[in-house]
């Protein structure tokens, strides 16, 4: 009986000419660099100078970016990639320090809607700002304009297939 080599198999190139040594490698490129600038995309950028928590970034830059400041919290959820449960929890964090509201909706009983409070608008406008700072010096400067938009292309590719 025949067995196929693995050397044999990781050689083996597929769609657009990567073998399985060029994936692994880029994409554990990617999963190093995101864990290398991930934190420091957050670092001191609270209005009072603090950390912050990934989720709580993300749930309150996606409400200040959403007209109206709100969004269904099971779709919140989802594009945290949080489960409904762990996103219940951040929920209660953020109602409790006054930056975010639940609101039912009047036509769907079993949809629950995240609204960003004033506080909260406040706190993540002043958290953006320091947080673009980052942004330019650890993604921007490091790959230019060209590159930044390469990268959105690059992710947005790979999100939607995934879809």
């Amino acid at each position: 009986m025949t067995t196929q080599r693995t050397d044999d198999a990781e050689r083996v190139r597929g769609e657009g000419g990567a073998d399985d040594d060029d994936l692994i490698t880029a994409w554990g490129l990617v999963s190093e660099a995101m864990n290398s600038i991930g934190p420091k995309l957050l670092c001191g950028i609270t209005p009072d100078g603090k950390d912050m928590a990934g989720p709580w970034f993300e749930v309150l830059i996606r409400l200040q970016r959403t007209p109206g400041h709100r969004l269904p919290m099971s779709r919140l959820a989802r594009e945290v990639s949080l489960s409904t449960g762990g996103f219940t929890k951040l929920a209660d964090r953020l109602e409790k320090e006054g930056y975010l509201e639940r609101h039912n909706c009047a036509e769907d009983r079993r949809v629950v809607y995240a609204t960003l409070t004033e506080s909260g608008l406040a706190f993540i406008n002043a958290a953006r700002v320091r947080h673009v700072e980052r942004l330019r010096e650890h993604v921007l400067t490091p790959l230019g304009g060209d590159g930044v938009r390469q990268l959105a292309s690059i992710a947005r590719t790979l999100r939607d297939s995934s879809s």
